[in-house]
């Protein structure tokens, strides 16, 4: 069982920045995929940033040059950095963490969300 809790969100204006966490505690695995998804009101839940084994990263288009995943395996931590903050970027924000090896391949789970609002 894995527990994930998130922090950070809030109202921003456009421009300014905000930082997310996501503490993950229980049986986590180094080779365990971390990452963030957003869902605005009325669309699905699309991956923002993810962050791999090795420290290998993705991002969605949208979002890259301007947002920054980061990873301390010693607190079980991803940190989502978000610069440029843009009204489309107005979404509650999951925290994920997913099984990447074999013997992890059924673990997936979910933080309860943190609300992101950009607006002026």
């Amino acid at each position: 069982q894995v527990q994930l809790v998130e922090s950070g969100g809030g109202l921003v204006q456009p421009g300014g920045s905000l930082r997310l966490s996501c503490a993950a505690s229980g049986i986590i695995s180094s080779t365990d995929a971390m990452g963030w998804y957003r869902q605005a009101p009325g669309k699905q839940r699309d991956l923002v940033a993810e962050i791999i084994s090795g420290g290998r990263t993705n991002y969605a288009d949208s979002v890259k040059d301007r947002f920054t995943i980061s990873r301390d395996n010693a607190k079980n931590t991803v940190y989502l950095q978000m610069n440029s903050l843009k009204p489309e970027d107005t979404a509650v924000y999951y925290c994920n963490l997913r099984g990447t090896a074999h013997w992890r391949a059924n673990v997936n789970y979910w933080g309860q969300g943190t609300q992101v609002t950009v607006s002026s």
